[in-house]
């Protein structure tokens, strides 16, 4: 479901207005930065540049909004961010001749590691001076985590999707998406905790 701003953005670009998409596309900007910080390897990131892949993306949104607008398959967001994930995987293959699929990866980035490890501490002084130390120990912790468990970690803490767009985004009952993050939560904090870290 789109936020009632999008809906209306979407109803002016539907009725011609190009500033409306500009307006539609700069709002997400922040959102799709969060997301290649999430999804982008180091050795990618020194050779391709976050801010080329969005323009990219922007580029192919724009083209493809007309599209959208006929048969509206997701929300705005989640749609913008598989056509950001398409240049990715663009990206990828140019640099590192690698032909996976980046939806069914989920690469353990210092950025999501440390969006992880935000979340698992309070905001205390203390809190914020730990969170280099444990965003390693959160990364290696993941590892020993399933597929799906690292995916929606990532999903939430580090993409900032809602519940609702992870259901939507997995194809999942949003109860089930929530059930699953939960759970997911919960064997990385005891994996944490078997590494000798409390939260």
């Amino acid at each position: 479901m789109n936020s009632a701003g999008t809906d209306q953005l979407l109803r002016r670009i539907a009725e011609g207005d190009e500033r409306a998409l500009d307006r539609l596309l700069g709002e997400q900007r922040d959102y799709l930065r969060r997301l290649l910080e999430a999804r982008m390897e180091p050795g990618l990131r020194q050779r391709v540049d976050p801010s080329d892949v969005i323009q990219e993306a922007m580029l192919v949104a724009s083209r493809r909004i007309d599209d959208y607008l006929d048969r509206r398959p997701t929300t705005f967001r989640l749609w913008l961010r598989r056509k950001t994930l398409e240049r990715l995987i663009e990206a990828r293959r140019k640099h590192f001749a690698q032909k996976r699929t980046i939806d069914r990866e989920s690469p353990l980035t210092d950025a999501s590691s440390l969006a992880i490890a935000r979340h698992l501490l309070s905001e205390r002084p203390s809190a914020v001076v730990m969170r280099q130390e444990l965003g390693g120990q959160v990364r290696e912790a993941m590892l020993t985590l399933s597929e799906s468990d690292r995916e929606i970690l990532i999903l939430r803490n580090a993409e900032h999707l809602t519940n609702f767009e992870v259901a939507q985004l997995l194809e999942i009952d949003p109860k089930t998406a929530s059930k699953r993050y939960g759970r997911a939560v919960l064997r990385l904090s005891e994996q944490l905790s078997q590494m000798g870290v409390s939260n």
